[in-house]
């Protein structure tokens, strides 16, 4: 598995959930990830139940086999002060700039460089090394911006080092473009198996790869369970609503006759079976589309009681066994 892992989705597809399942599933066996958020949504921690995260590293869960799970709200301005500090040495005159305002200014004004400021900081997650020459995180999961402009957003660094021809600024962007690009990175896509998610996934997919950045897996979550089987799903076309009446009436459920209790339940039963089959059906749609992408597919089950802590492990398992079955 790559050491950066990008989620990315259209808003709505539970995007932010599959980023905490997935570290959560590579954080297994004693493996440390770290989990980035690069919006300032906090989705994090609304997903772990727990405090606002900080500018800083910190432990959000522990893992089947003892792995834990490290999380970091990037933020742009901090990022900068970091960045200044490291090339150019600024110290307090950094944090005068900010008090000044100056700092919020130029991420506000200019947006490319916030998405270079947050992907530099993932990137050096990516890289960062203990005292004994050990990567810190086996993983860096980030949570990133919405399908729509995720390429744009991965791709920034390769702008500005065309921009800046030379010095730290330059060489700090082809060396985030040189993670971004390799075999370290991929980039997942979530969806559903609606017709706006999938083909949003297939534009987000065709542009990465015109972009040259690495196509990870598209992970189809909430995907609803099929209760009924083939004959069930063609007797739902109504044709056959008098046996579905003698069906009940068999089942006890009252007369089967005109008026009678089983009568009056065939069609609310055959409107909601009819819902179903169509259901099925544009999901058989959606996924034959998925398949002509070539990009391996996960799926993640719907979780009727809503989303906790349980289920979010319950989401990493799947998604563990999906990886071992490869």
């Amino acid at each position: 598995m790559s050491r950066l892992q990008v989620v990315s989705g259209k808003g709505g597809t539970g995007k932010t959930t599959v980023a905490a399942a997935l570290a959560l599933a590579l954080a297994r066996e004693g493996k440390r990830t770290l989990l980035v958020e690069v919006e300032g949504r906090q989705g994090l921690a609304q997903v772990f139940g727990a405090e606002a995260l900080p500018y800083e590293d910190r432990k959000i869960a522990v893992a089947s086999g003892g792995g834990e799970v490290y999380a970091l709200a990037i933020d742009a301005e901090r990022a900068l002060l970091d960045y200044l500090q490291m090339f150019y040495k600024l110290g307090s005159a950094g944090r005068a700039l900010k008090k000044l305002g100056a700092i919020d200014f130029a991420t506000t004004i200019a947006p490319g460089l916030r998405d270079v400021l947050l992907t530099g900081k993932a990137c050096e997650a990516v890289r960062r090394k203990d005292k004994a020459g050990r990567f810190v995180y086996d993983h860096v999961i980030m949570d990133a911006p919405p399908t729509g402009r995720i390429t744009r957003f991965l791709n920034v660094n390769d702008e500005v080092a065309g921009l800046a021809r030379f010095g730290p600024i330059h060489n700090q962007a082809q060396a985030v473009m040189k993670v971004l690009k390799s075999p370290e990175t991929a980039v997942h896509l979530v969806t559903l198996l609606e017709e706006m998610p999938v083909q949003e996934t297939a534009d987000g997919i065709a542009e990465l790869r015109e972009a040259g950045l690495p196509v990870g897996r598209v992970i189809v979550n909430m995907v609803r369970p099929h209760h009924l089987d083939e004959a069930a799903l063609r007797a739902a076309s109504g044709e056959r609503r008098s046996d579905v009446s003698r069906a009940l009436s068999r089942a006890g459920l009252g007369s089967a006759r005109r008026g009678g209790l089983a009568e009056r339940l065939v069609d609310p039963l055959l409107a909601q079976a009819s819902e179903h089959a169509s259901r099925v059906e544009l999901e058989r749609t959606q996924r034959t589309v998925l398949a002509g992408l070539d990009v391996p597919t996960y799926e993640l089950p719907l979780l009727g009681a809503g989303m906790d802590l349980a289920g979010l492990y319950g989401l990493a398992a799947e998604l563990r066994k999906q990886v071992g079955e490869e």
